[in-house]
């Protein structure tokens, strides 16, 4: 890195030379620091992810955030078989069918939720709707994958808990900054490992371009969307129950803040929170602030603190100049490694699919799932 003519390394050594002539050394005394130590480099071997022949069907009912599409392609990775689509608005019906060719178009929701051939309904309708819609789902004898945020209240959270205990269906959010970002995948499989020993803290940042011209009305307004916590830290909220294998935690402090956004009263463009949990600690920074000259939509990163080692993840790219997404560093007591995650695995959809058939938790445990909606929730009820 260089700023100004002069290189990091320059910077060092010549801070040393200054030093060093106060104490009455020469410059050949100094000892030279080498701070361009080699990082290896490795790549992730691993076989191209084919569809799976269907093993269940499954219908999409709302669809008001693109996530829907990421969600449907994981599903039908694991062997799912798209049967129903549904929006109340026929614009985005027509948008989604030219994307994704695939499924009739259902009449009205009732004919999805009544039919017994559907196993599995996704969706990404507006947020404060998504939890309401579980509701029913799972009250039709069907399982639930919402996009985040899955639920933007704590009386919504109560609720979809007392029917999931119920009818024992599986309500599934989708935090795709873990579950559909490779390096993050690659990450959990190295900190399960030990690769970096006893995981002492979380750090996640997800910084948004917030995209003025191209926001629906509900984008805009904390009451649809569940704030800034509710909305995009609930990604980081499951990582740091993740990587720190923490069954129970609690929220220690919370700010938000409409920093830039005075023509929005009702939006959220800044917030953090603290959290501690039974294997760890984290803290979460979410904002809106990405700039136009990013070629990204975020500068998304986690680092994951343990005893012996840490682990960065530069989740859609690195600005040091590695061309792509989901870029993973770790630092362990005997070297630097990058690793190439272009060919892990994303096993979500998969696993999802096998507890739909076989009443198993393997994609993402029930607890943990709701747990991760509960933090957030708490986080902006207590935000200063």
């Amino acid at each position: 890195m260089r700023h100004d003519g002069i290189d990091r390394r320059g910077f060092v050594v010549g801070a040393l030379g200054s030093a060093a002539a106060v104490a009455g050394l020469r410059a050949s005394e100094i000892p030279r620091v080498d701070l361009t130590g080699p990082v290896r480099t490795e790549r992730v071997r691993g076989r191209p992810q084919q569809l799976r022949k269907p093993r269940i069907r499954f219908a999409v009912i709302g669809m008001d955030h693109p996530h829907i599409y990421s969600q449907v392609a994981a599903v039908e990775r694991g062997g799912g078989e798209l049967a129903f689509v549904y929006a109340k608005d026929p614009k985005q019906v027509a948008e989604f069918t030219k994307r994704v060719p695939r499924g009739k178009v259902a009449r009205s929701e009732d004919e999805i939720l009544d039919d017994p051939s559907i196993q599995l309904v996704l969706s990404s309708i507006v947020p404060d709707q998504r939890a309401p819609l579980g509701v029913r789902v799972m009250q039709h004898g069907k399982d639930y994958m919402a996009d985040k945020p899955g639920i933007t209240s704590l009386e919504q959270l109560a609720e979809v808990r007392r029917v999931q205990a119920e009818t024992k269906r599986i309500y599934s959010i989708m935090y795709s900054e873990r579950l559909e970002n490779r390096a993050t995948v690659r990450a959990g499989e190295l900190v399960r490992a030990g690769a970096i020993g006893r995981v002492v803290q979380t750090i996640g940042l997800g910084p948004h371009r917030v995209s003025l011209n191209t926001r629906p009305a509900w984008f805009w307004d904390k009451a649809r969307f569940g704030g800034i916590l509710c909305d995009i830290a609930s990604h980081q909220a499951d990582q740091f129950l993740f990587f720190t294998n923490s069954t129970t935690a609690e929220v220690i402090a919370a700010q938000v803040a409409n920093i830039n956004h005075p023509q929005y009263p009702k939006f959220e463009d800044f917030g953090d929170m603290l959290v501690r949990g039974n294997g760890g600690r984290g803290y979460i920074r979410v904002d809106w602030f990405t700039p136009d000259g990013l070629a990204t939509w975020g500068d998304g990163r986690l680092t994951v603190l343990g005893t012996d080692g840490f682990i960065e993840i530069r989740k859609n790219i690195d600005i040091a100049g590695r061309p792509g997404d989901s870029h993973l560093f770790l630092v362990d007591h005997k070297e630097t490694r990058y690793i190439d995650c272009r060919e892990q695995p994303l096993p979500y959809g998969e696993l999802l699919v096998d507890d739909v058939l076989n009443r198993t938790e393997t994609a993402m445990p029930q607890a943990h799932c709701l747990l991760a909606a509960q933090l957030v929730l708490e986080a902006q009820q207590k935000a200063v």
